[in-house]
């Protein structure tokens, strides 16, 4: 799996932390999720999975929370790897992250979660303007596959 970011510290100890995200596409445009806290920023919808939650449950009910948007018909397209510190957790984490392809099926209403936003924007301008670089990659590839 690819990693991105900086290498593992030695010494400390990372909690493996799954997460699932999505790549909704509608014509040549992407929804993304544009995060206020800790430093505003635009990501792909998703977020971890909860132990004991199924991958494509926790997807859908991210998905939700982060944009107010439902979805549907996904398949798995992408997966890295990253190191970090989360602060909200207090947690160093090694974040499995992996991204699915989605049908964006029907908005209900603003996002439920403080501090998020959906925003619709063009596909090469996602490439540039998602923070992780670990999406970059994938929306490039995405991208590069399905053109837009």
């Amino acid at each position: 799996m690819r990693r991105f970011g900086t290498a593992p510290r030695p010494g400390l100890k990372y909690t493996p932390r799954p997460g699932v995200y999505a790549i909704l596409a509608r014509g040549s445009d992407i929804l993304l999720t544009h995060q206020m806290d800790p430093q505003p920023e635009f990501q792909l919808p998703g977020g971890g999975v909860d132990p004991g939650e199924h991958p494509l449950r926790a997807l859908h009910r991210e998905v939700f929370e982060e944009t107010g948007w439902h979805m549907g018909a996904a398949r798995r397209f992408d997966a890295h790897r990253r190191f970090t510190f989360m602060p909200e957790y207090d947690l160093w984490a090694e974040k499995i992250c992996t991204i699915f392809v989605a049908r964006p099926a029907r908005r209900i209403g603003a996002p439920p979660e403080p501090g998020h936003s959906a925003v619709w924007m063009p596909l090469d301008t996602a490439v540039t303007l998602v923070a992780s670089p670990g999406d970059r990659a994938a929306l490039a590839r995405y991208q590069a596959i399905f053109g837009g």
